[in-house]
């Protein structure tokens, strides 16, 4: 039976990969805060351990007691907007941590247990990219506290990969699910559409709508991090769709998903919601996933923000019963 330890176990992804793993024969470990307010709920199965990315101590106890044959790092600080205010944290739970987790692998993996390490990254390690597509060479440009943190990360894996661990990167581009948080531009914009279609607001508040941005479906994403997870050797792997589309693409199709042709008029662009740096065009190049371990996306840009609507419809509509 895999022993799979994870961080991020309650995110989007983490809760996906944890059911996945559980529904497999696994035994899951889940490295979980005290405050998961706006999260998913453990998956049922999985064992919680209660902890912090910041306390190393803590992270490298948790990895010698339960002496795990997979580590997957799914936590840290997501959203780039909250990496510019608290880039200090960032620096912390995003990009030290990853040096703890490592370290705790190798050092059971010198003592001959056959541990693996799965690192989630991002395309934001791109940054001002020199070159699109990208692919697994591409040079790592970031232009944010977030992306420099999972830069520093994906270069550790890299160490840690050439000194003898299966230590792999899984660089994730923009992906989305029913359980995006709301503090995401997706989920704001999915949310949104489908309150002003029933009454319950009127405008829907961005920044940039010109930003291009890779979209896929997140349980695609998280079947490329359970075959990279068993891939014969470690590696990096870019998942993405290939396919680009803009922020103002993404409101076009989720207000048309919800019914609403004309939104240009209840839509405005705010300052407060711009990035100081903004990566204007994001695209991966997915085929060293797609050609070594057999992936491939099976959900669609539009699919996927018809499916978010339509799960914000309902919940909204519970919002206007539970008022009557």
């Amino acid at each position: 039976m895999t022993v799979a330890l994870m961080t991020g176990a309650t995110g989007q992804d983490g809760s996906y990969l944890a059911e996945r793993l559980l529904a497999e024969g696994a035994e899951v470990h889940a490295v979980v805060r005290d405050d998961t307010t706006g999260e998913e709920p453990l998956a049922e199965g999985a064992v919680a351990h209660s902890g912090d990315l910041r306390d190393a101590d803590g992270l490298r106890h948790l990895v010698e007691s339960i002496r795990p044959d997979l580590v997957v790092n799914l936590g840290g600080i997501s959203s780039v907007a909250t990496s510019w205010a608290q880039p200090e944290l960032t620096a912390l739970v995003t990009g030290a941590s990853v040096a703890t987790l490592l370290d705790a692998c190798w050092r059971l993996h010198d003592e001959g247990a056959a541990v693996r390490f799965v690192q989630a990254s991002s395309s934001e390690i791109f940054g001002h990219a020199a070159e699109s597509p990208q692919t697994e060479d591409t040079p790592l440009r970031p232009v944010s506290p977030y992306g420099a943190a999972k830069a520093y990360a994906h270069h550790l894996v890299g160490v840690y990969r050439m000194r003898g661990l299966h230590a792999s990167s899984a660089i994730l581009y923009n992906h989305e699910s029913l359980r995006r948080p709301e503090t995401f531009v997706t989920r704001k914009i999915t949310r949104a559409a489908a309150r002003i279609s029933l009454g319950l607001q009127d405008t829907l508040e961005l920044g940039a709508l010109d930003a291009e941005r890779d979209w896929g479906w997140a349980p695609d994403y998280v079947d490329a991090i359970a075959r990279i997870a068993g891939a014969d050797h470690p590696g990096d792997y870019i998942v993405a769709t290939g396919t680009t589309h803009s922020v103002r693409d993404f409101v076009e199709a989720a207000f048309r998903a919800a019914g609403i042709d004309d939104w240009e008029g209840r839509v405005r662009t705010d300052p407060r919601f711009v990035r100081p740096v903004e990566t204007p065009r994001m695209c991966g190049d997915a085929s060293r996933i797609r050609r070594d371990l057999g992936w491939e996306p099976t959900t669609g840009f539009d699919q996927m923000v018809r499916a978010m609507v339509e799960h914000d419809l309902r919940i909204a509509e519970r919002e206007i019963a539970a008022r009557r």
